[in-house]
């Protein structure tokens, strides 16, 4: 699926393009997150209200985490979202793994605190929805970004800020 709504931001953005897949543990407690933020999105929800209530769902055991090990497969060409090491959305490519990590920190695993050193653990607007994100390595990533050119090249041509080159962030 494409995520196009990052409740964790206090802001709807039309620039969100996050492709991701999960396994049936993550379909069951993450997915279930991001289908009812666009949800309630499409029912009129503003933003801050619908930040508040995924966190008061996480708060009131309304979403559960992951009951066993599992990941999100992020291996697209291409994501457009809101990362480190600043914060801001950038378009980039980024083919990696995210494993559930719920209220794991970088220093649990001994990952320099904020920065992009691999692993790491990326907290994703709340930590029970906390990831352990690997990297795929340049060969892989090269070859995702060879084998989807034509994919590349038309969603560059759809909307400027998902071009690679694009000087928009």
């Amino acid at each position: 699926m494409v995520e196009r709504t990052a409740w964790e931001q206090a802001d709807f953005r039309s620039d969100i393009y996050v492709p991701l897949c999960y396994d049936a543990e993550g379909s069951k407690t993450f997915l279930q997150v991001i289908m009812d933020a666009a949800t309630l999105r499409i029912q009129g929800m503003g933003a801050i209200a619908l930040k508040a209530e995924i966190e008061n769902r996480y708060k009131n055991k309304t979403y559960k985490i992951p009951k066993q090990a599992g990941l999100s497969y992020m291996v697209a060409p291409v994501m457009r979202t809101w990362m480190l090491p600043d914060w801001n959305v950038h378009t980039m490519p980024m083919p990696h793994l995210m494993f559930y990590a719920a209220n794991l920190t970088n220093e649990d695993i001994g990952a320099a605190p904020n920065s992009f050193s691999y692993p790491f653990v990326f907290k994703e607007g709340v930590v029970e929805q906390s990831y352990m994100i690997q990297l795929l390595g340049e060969a892989e990533k090269a070859k995702i970004l060879a084998d989807e050119k034509s994919l590349l090249e038309n969603l560059c041509a759809y909307r400027d800020f998902l071009c690679l080159a694009s000087k928009k962030h």
